[in-house]
């Protein structure tokens, strides 16, 4: 209180509101991996630098296309006077970073950030870690992506679709340390994509693919599987010098120059290739389908029983008899979420479950995800209170604070029970949660419980007989 020597009339205020409570975003996806050019200002000088973009047309802009993968045609005439397309030879797409961006948008994703690691080379690279000695310097690896975006605060998934490009040991160190990441930092998530997502699984297959991931940290992670048919055609740049054709005895040529000396041809190639996709692994599009979700629920709703936009459909068809397997694990305990394709419903993500899929705890992507948005928000809006009073007041003052925000998330449906007392608890006080100790010490202790609610997954209806009565 000021001291006053003047007689005058004098005007105080008193606050008499607790602070609030800011969230944080929760759908913030980083993707990693590389990229036509990687150019704001300057070549290259995007590389291994985060950057947020918001669209697809800032992403072309900064970091440009697909790369120009080479197709072969071969078109020999059919007998009749006409023209017969004999052989379609697909790209063998090895960069996966545009696509996948694009799927992100198209199922919903906003913000996102990009961490290039490197640019198209004439041979195809994909490596953990960049080797100056054997690639340009401006060549890096995946791991030095992720090692970049680990000084970011602001994303809160991560997001590798090159990575199944990796071999086995290196996919295995990779998804490692993402999850490791994940933890230390306890602000994001790992979306995976299994390795051998192209592969129809048998149970051994299953058990090798869910060993890349080890033991540590699995409640930060969740993986799909498989990849999916795009209804995305296979990049042809502007020149259409990517396309090869063969006709009959004419030498192999780009599709450009047939356009005006055989413009039928031209037109024929030119619709066969629209009739060829692009196969993704999912993680970009479920990347999109978390935003969304987000959204439009909240982050305490499944990513899950939402179709995918863009998609086709599943490479490998799943049935209820090969989910078993796949959903749960009594072996290592890790979940692979499933994709499929259902009548008159689309392609749709059909499993919600973290890698710790036999963890009560852990076992849910939604809880893990709320929990990490509810501890973040908290913990940036409790810096006022660092160097405070260790006393009643400044107590008070937190407890209200992140009470206030609790009844909010209850409200909102987040919380399970029946008043605000039966979903959460806040305690903060000596003898509650503190000793003399810890406030000689300097140390406030908050104790938070939260009753987050889990999804459905199992619904059992039970069917009986009933004598008539009358």
């Amino acid at each position: 209180m000021p001291t006053y020597k003047t007689p005058d009339v004098y005007v105080e205020e008193i606050s008499v509101f607790p602070p609030s409570v800011a969230e944080v975003e929760t759908a913030i996806p980083a993707f990693i991996g590389y990229s036509e050019f990687a150019r704001k200002n300057s070549d290259n000088d995007l590389i291994l630098k985060p950057t947020k973009i918001y669209s697809l047309k800032e992403y072309e802009q900064y970091y440009g296309f697909p790369e120009d993968d080479t197709m072969a045609v071969t078109v020999t005439n059919d007998g009749l006077g006409g023209l017969t397309i004999t052989s379609f030879t697909k790209p063998a797409i090895k960069y996966l970073l545009y696509y996948s961006i694009k799927m992100f948008f198209e199922n919903g994703g906003g913000q996102c950030y990009i961490v290039a690691v490197g640019t198209y080379q004439a041979t195809p690279v994909i490596d953990l870690t960049g080797d100056s000695s054997t690639a340009p310097a401006t060549m890096y690896g995946l791991q030095d992506g992720l090692d970049a975006i680990k000084l970011e605060d602001e994303p809160t998934l991560i997001v590798i679709p090159e990575a199944v490009q990796l071999s086995p040991a290196e996919y295995t160190t990779l998804a490692q340390a993402v999850l490791l990441q994940c933890h230390t930092l306890g602000d994001r998530f790992a979306i995976f994509d299994i390795l051998d997502g192209l592969t129809d699984l048998d149970a051994t297959a299953q058990a090798t693919n869910r060993g890349y991931f080890g033991n540590n940290y699995l409640k930060y992670g969740a993986a799909y599987y498989p990849f999916v048919k795009t209804t995305m055609n296979f990049w042809v740049n502007p020149g259409e010098t990517n396309v090869d054709v063969t006709y009959g005895a004419e030498p192999t040529a780009d599709l450009i120059t047939f356009k005006n000396t055989k413009t039928a041809l031209y037109n024929q190639v030119k619709a066969m290739l629209k009739e060829h996709f692009v196969t993704l692994p999912p993680s970009g599009a479920v990347a999109g389908v978390y935003a969304a979700t987000d959204s439009n629920r909240g982050v305490w709703k499944a990513p899950a029983n939402v179709s995918l936009a863009g998609v086709i459909g599943p490479v490998i068809k799943l049935d209820n008899a090969k989910q078993d397997s796949l959903n749960v694990d009594a072996t290592s305990g890790k979940s692979i979420n499933a994709i499929r394709a259902f009548m008159g419903k689309g392609t749709l993500v059909w499993g919600a479950r973290t890698l710790a899929g036999n963890d009560n705890e852990w076992r849910y992507i939604p809880v893990r995800r709320f929990f990490n948005m509810v501890e973040e928000s908290i913990k940036k809006s409790t810096y006022w209170a660092v160097f405070e009073p260790n006393d009643a007041n400044t107590w008070v003052k937190v407890r209200g604070m992140i009470e206030n925000y609790l009844t909010q998330k209850w409200r909102e449906g987040a919380l399970a029970g029946a008043t605000p007392k039966d979903a959460f608890f806040v305690r903060c006080g000596l003898g509650i949660t503190m000793t003399s100790q810890d406030i000689l010490e300097g140390r406030m202790h908050v104790e938070i419980g939260m009753a987050a609610v889990r999804p459905t997954e199992f619904i059992i209806l039970k069917f009986s007989h009933k004598l008539q009565t009358s």
